[in-house]
């Protein structure tokens, strides 16, 4: 009968101790357009897909999520605009005095987004930005302002002329500035827009509001 070794299995049964106590590195690090393009799935879903009653708790768990990965890829542009458009989403679930400093906070990322790289997202933070300008009530209230949001939003055009969300928030603009003429050709242009890889929800949805706004346009010319 063979002796047993007791200090070769003790080692491993302490090294097998050790590894099991030793976090499990993650096989795969979320690159920043992976987590970008999941922050956006989750948020259409939301959007269009979720009853009215529990967008809101969704939005805030969300844009928990939206600031880890602000922090996680720091220095990128994308993560910002997209924790932003959380906010803003928010924003307009809570409404009152509440929104407002959540506007506040979006606000603050799109410009930060600016900073870095404002064509990112094909200029989705000039777009973002704009709409908050003129969705927000200006002073004393808020910071809202329609000549600042005009100008934001036509940036965002002249970056990408052709997609859906300029067109469509530009025309929305217009059409709240009680310019339903000028607002109709934007509002056309949005339903014309080409379909965005990986976004039918979003672009489904937008679609069905352009369509809504531009009848509205219609009745107002």
């Amino acid at each position: 009968m063979m002796p047993i070794r007791w200090k070769p299995l003790l080692a491993n049964a302490a090294t097998t101790a050790l590894l099991a106590l030793m976090p499990i590195a993650p096989s795969h690090a979320e690159t920043v357009d992976e987590a970008v393009g999941s922050l956006q799935r989750d948020w259409e879903v939301i959007r269009y897909q979720t009853p009215a009653a529990a967008r809101e708790k969704r939005y805030e768990a969300l844009a928990a999520r939206a600031h880890k990965v602000s922090e996680e890829h720091a220095g990128r542009s994308e993560p910002l605009v997209w924790e932003g458009i959380v906010l803003s989403s928010l924003a307009g679930e809570k409404g009152g005095l509440g929104a407002l400093g959540l506007a506040k906070q979006a606000k603050a990322l799109y410009e930060a987004a600016i900073q870095i790289d404002g064509n990112a997202l094909d200029g989705s933070a000039y777009n973002s930005l704009g709409v908050l300008y003129y969705k927000v009530p200006g002073w004393p209230i808020g910071f809202g302002d329609k000549a600042k949001a005009r100008e934001l939003l036509q940036k965002a055009l002249a970056i990408n002329p052709k997609g859906i969300d300029p067109n469509f928030f530009y025309g929305e603009y217009l059409l709240e500035t009680r310019s339903p003429q000028e607002a109709t050709p934007y509002l056309e242009a949005a339903l014309r827009a080409p379909a965005r890889p990986g976004r039918t929800v979003a672009d489904s949805g937008r679609r069905e509001e352009a369509r809504e706004l531009l009848e509205k346009a219609n009745k107002g010319r």
